[in-house]
């Protein structure tokens, strides 16, 4: 069903992954993947404070919902982040956020992403990553994307590295209270350009860049 929120009608598709927004159907559906835990022991802890998903179930899910239902409130001009259920086979297997701050001025972007533990390794990754890309530069005219994470978290960097993305210095954030370094990473329109896919198909832009002030 359309919805009367056009943030809600937008979809990426290409050969291997569906984008679909994050409506509350797709939500409930991606849930039992958070609910059993998205993190791996022994791995490095791959995201930042404050994060839900560090939290024991049920509040995991719980305010993991709760953080995606506040940040569609705030979508405007100003500031707008736009949550994503990926989709592989037709099972949700993780989410893919695009983020923008005073993007009418800046035009520029970041990503935040995660997939179930069972699923990476794939190249699917690297996939989501490549879709979201192109719906902020194909279709919102995005000038330049920008991406952090911790020096550890291997699979993220050789993601942006893979897609063109430079080094742009580095960073500090905490992950559970304790300090851990970021490398930033910058891909200019150029470049993405350079590289740009013809097999990713968009849909629900147009009626969706009045929401942004695109």
């Amino acid at each position: 069903m359309t919805s009367a929120y056009p943030p809600l009608n937008l979809a990426v598709r290409t050969p291997r992954i569906t984008l679909a927004a994050a409506t509350d159907e797709m939500l409930e559906r991606l849930a039992p993947v958070v609910r059993a835990g998205v993190l791996v022991e022994g791995e490095p802890l791959p995201f930042d404070d404050p994060m839900s998903l560090y939290q024991d179930s049920p509040a995991r899910e719980w305010n993991w919902m709760r953080r995606i239902w506040s940040g569609r409130s705030r979508i405007d001009d100003g500031y707008w982040r736009l949550y994503f259920v990926v989709c592989h086979d037709g099972e949700p297997i993780g989410m893919q956020d695009l983020i923008a701050d005073d993007f009418t001025t800046l035009g520029t972007v970041h990503s935040f992403s995660w997939l179930a533990p069972s699923v990476r390794g794939r190249g699917l990754g690297r996939e989501s990553r490549a879709a979201i890309l192109h719906l902020a530069f194909a279709g919102f005219g995005a000038r330049e994307a920008g991406s952090e994470a911790f020096v550890d978290n291997h699979a993220s960097n050789r993601v942006s590295e893979a897609l063109g993305y430079v080094r742009n210095g580095t960073n500090w954030a905490t992950r559970r209270g304790e300090p851990a370094e970021l490398i930033r990473w910058r891909l200019t329109r150029d470049a993405w350009s350079a590289r740009r896919r013809t097999d990713i198909t968009l849909s629900g832009v147009e009626e969706c860049r009045p929401v942004l002030g695109v």
